[in-house]
């Protein structure tokens, strides 16, 4: 299974179960932040990639 799934999966997990509300405005606010960060890893990677491939820089 894919990281970000099985991550996003255990957080929705542990939003469900919470019975405070303060504890699920925080997985809430964890699951974005967590978003935005798997968002940046994958901009990362497409420019590491494309900047290997630049044959300007070899």
């Amino acid at each position: 299974m894919d990281t970000q799934k099985w991550v996003q999966q255990q957080v929705m997990t542990l939003i469900e179960n919470s019975l405070d509300f303060k504890e699920q405005a925080f997985y809430q606010a964890l699951q974005d932040t967590l978003t935005e960060q798997f968002k940046r890893i994958d901009q990362l990677q497409g420019e590491i990639d494309g900047r290997s491939w630049n044959t300007a820089n070899w």
